[in-house]
């Protein structure tokens, strides 16, 4: 029988996972992993029971009263865990391959009626596919799978078989899972479709297609640059007119091969489609050429698995009320950190974005939120958001380099992308969303006003081509709402003292201290 809480065996977890006093009791995950020995992800936070009558967090530990303490069975720390840690379907899928399938058996027998129980028995035989030697239900209410005071749920299936609603945001093939958080939980009370739909219907509709048109290049061009790219102005539109028609067809592979054509539609230095070899992010050694990975990407044989799975959970989602950010982060998210393609996945990525928020009716029609952009300007936290995946797994991964210079992946790693929780996804991509809603369209629209306004006076005090209006107001807006010495003295030279004093006054009147 397993020992949980063995004291004198304890050395240490393993990983990230940081040491605790050894007469410390861990419970839940925390001590299923220890106790069987489980080579899985770090999640984001550990249990443990500490001498305190309340609930203490203290950095990745979260200490429990001596009152919550569970017994030291398998039931128990499983019992503890869906309680009050929630699913982690990952630490789960390892830990019922490595016990016998009766040891659940028992358990279901020894509480048939049992909550708790009937969740741990749909869940052996939703993640390991073996139908224990068990009667269906007859009795006790449906329960929920997820609790929504911890996760946020999917749409319910009922498995009448063990009398249990499935509202998993996902399959066993891809589900990754978010914990509900207080920051979660405040941006989506602030409905931010809501009023990005009442911003646009009070602005004209011209300006309103003049404002969307700046956006969708700004985007294209902001994606670009995540990259490190500056590609021709050509390409950037050409980019810019397939992220203003996200949503507009149903995703599958072949789309998502027909999007990675858009990026990158010179094949002679790219195997276009699936990956048939290894795939990392990261850099190669300058002496040795020998890969030196940040993220190793999943396996060649897995993908059409995974991203046919990522698809069918998002069908499955798109057909509830689950929101549309946090759908918009388990398909983006989960798309990039499995990496299908050679090349363009960063890209292609960033445009599920725009899929997801477009198809579910998050944005209003017409427009795009210049997402990329936003991501460009907290880079840093956005690195940290994929590293936050892709560092805990690492250590994880067996790989050996090729005669390529590339990866190749020893061992099973499918279930690293399959299972993951997207919490630190999920607040970094909602947080750029509200800036979007709340600044980045305001201002554009308010700029546009502005614009209108000053281009008017210009056009009704001078006579001047349209397109010399446009170069002087940019001129003002890069120069602090005054002309430049190379502006006086070149393209504006023929313009009178007066004529430039009273530009800059009425510049000054109309944008303040807005300029750039």
């Amino acid at each position: 029988m397993t020992k949980y809480n063995d004291f004198s065996g304890r050395i240490s977890l393993f990983h990230d996972f940081p040491l605790l006093p050894e007469d410390i009791p861990l419970a839940g995950y925390s001590a299923l992993i220890q106790a069987h020995a489980l080579r899985v992800p770090a999640p984001d936070f550990l249990s443990a029971i500490g001498t305190k009558h309340r609930l203490i967090d203290q950095g990745t530990w979260r200490f429990y009263t001596p009152r919550h303490r569970p017994e030291d069975t398998l039931l128990g720390h499983l019992t503890f865990a869906l309680k009050y840690e929630g699913l982690d379907l990952g630490i789960l899928s390892a830990l019922f391959r490595s016990i016998e399938p009766g040891e659940i058996t028992e358990i279901v027998q020894n509480e048939p009626t049992g909550s708790y129980s009937r969740r741990i028995w749909f869940l052996f035989e939703w993640l390991t596919d073996i139908e224990l030697p068990l009667e269906d239900a007859k009795r006790g209410n449906f329960v929920e799978l997820v609790s929504e005071k911890l996760q946020y749920p999917g749409p319910p299936r009922d498995s009448r078989r063990h009398r249990v609603r499935n509202n998993l945001p996902g399959t066993r093939v891809f589900c990754p899972l978010i914990r509900r958080t207080a920051k979660l939980d405040a941006l989506i009370s602030e409905n931010l479709s809501k009023v990005a739909t009442e911003q646009t219907g009070k602005t004209h509709g011209d300006l309103l297609s003049r404002a969307a048109a700046f956006l969708l290049l700004k985007d294209s061009k902001a994606s670009y640059s995540i990259e490190g790219e500056s590609p021709p102005h050509n390409r950037l539109e050409r980019w810019g007119r397939v992220i203003g028609q996200a949503g507009q067809r149903k995703l599958s592979i072949d789309e998502l091969e027909a999007l990675q054509e858009a990026v990158i539609p010179d094949h002679r230095f790219v195997i276009p489609g699936l990956r048939f070899e290894g795939g990392f992010v990261g850099e190669h050694d300058r002496v040795t050429g020998m890969p030196l990975p940040d993220h190793i990407s999943a396996r060649a044989e897995d993908l059409e698995s995974l991203i046919g799975g990522m698809i069918e959970a998002y069908e499955l989602l798109l057909e509830s009320d689950y929101d549309p950010v946090l759908a918009a982060t388990l398909i983006a998210f989960g798309f990039v950190f499995i990496h299908p393609f050679e090349d363009g996945n960063g890209r292609i990525h960033r445009y599920l974005i725009h899929h997801v928020l477009a198809e579910t009716g998050f944005v209003p029609k017409g427009l795009v939120f210049p997402v990329s952009a936003v991501i460009l300007e907290r880079i840093e936290a956005y690195r940290e958001a994929l590293e936050h995946f892709s560092k805990r797994r690492l250590d994880l991964i067996e790989w050996r380099p090729t005669g390529k210079n590339n990866v190749e992946v020893l061992n099973e790693t499918a279930e690293l992308y399959r299972f993951f929780d997207a919490t630190a996804q999920a607040e970094f991509l909602y947080d750029c969303v509200a800036e979007t809603v709340n600044v980045t369209l305001p201002e554009e629209v308010n700029y546009l006003n502005r614009y209108d306004q000053l281009n008017t006076f210009i056009k009704n005090y001078l006579d001047m081509p349209d397109r010399m209006v446009d170069l002087l107001i940019r001129f003002l807006h890069q120069n602090g709402g005054l002309f430049s010495k190379r502006a006086m003295e070149k393209e504006f030279a023929a313009l009178a003292e007066a004529e430039r004093h009273a530009i800059e006054q009425r510049y000054k009147a109309i944008f303040g201290g807005d300029a750039e």
